[in-house]
């Protein structure tokens, strides 16, 4: 890892256990660099803005939750199975998340509000892996045939929008939000595998 490497992931470790404790908002970049012990100017060489570090900061962890969808969506397991362990391992990791650190929550508040391409950005990423599954189970013929692999992904993450940041919608435990991930994941699954035929927009 070369020094300007090292830098910028001290600068973003700093950054995470300030705002993990203080929250987003009661955070400053003055207060970063002091906890650095380097100069606020030297912090904006790496970053921006404070917004930056954040979605660095989502950046990281999503990194790690690409990989798991990844491994699941090119794993032996039936097409049904993997969109289940895909949804529920995301649930899983981010209500855990939530929980250890409850200020987390502030940042994916703000990065949705300020930065929406980069949220839409994780969304087109996520498809990847779900199309991944699709166009397998339509090959083993445990799903229909779809027209448009993408729309249907899409419209799967529209339906489950709820357990992707659980804490922001809902105050239910997780297995609760388990609980009503299987039985929303049950329909669309039965969907799936009966075939959807996508609606004309000219009916709204």
């Amino acid at each position: 890892m070369s020094d300007k490497s090292k830098t910028r992931e001290q600068i973003l470790d700093a950054a995470m256990n300030r705002i993990k404790h203080y929250g987003y908002g009661k955070t400053t970049m003055s207060e970063i660099a002091r906890d650095c012990d380097m100069s606020a100017g030297n912090i904006y060489r790496f970053f921006a803005s404070k917004l930056d570090i954040a979605e660095a900061m989502a950046r990281k962890f999503n990194s790690d939750l690409y990989q798991t969808y990844s491994e699941i969506s090119r794993s032996d397991a039936r097409p049904a199975q993997r969109l289940r362990q895909v949804f529920h391992y995301g649930l899983s990791q981010t209500f855990d998340a939530i929980e250890r650190e409850a200020k987390i929550l502030e940042v994916a508040e703000v990065l949705g509000e300020e930065r929406p391409l980069f949220m839409n950005e994780g969304l087109a990423q996520e498809r990847i892996y779900l199309c991944t599954i699709l166009e397998d189970g339509i090959e083993r013929g445990d799903f229909a045939p779809i027209a448009d692999c993408n729309y249907t992904a899409e419209m799967i993450q529209s339906a489950l929008m709820k357990y992707r940041f659980p804490q922001l919608f809902s105050r239910l435990t997780l297995p609760k939000l388990r609980r009503e991930l299987n039985g929303v994941l049950d329909i669309i699954i039965a969907g799936l595998a009966k075939g959807i035929e996508k609606t004309p927009e000219t009916e709204y």
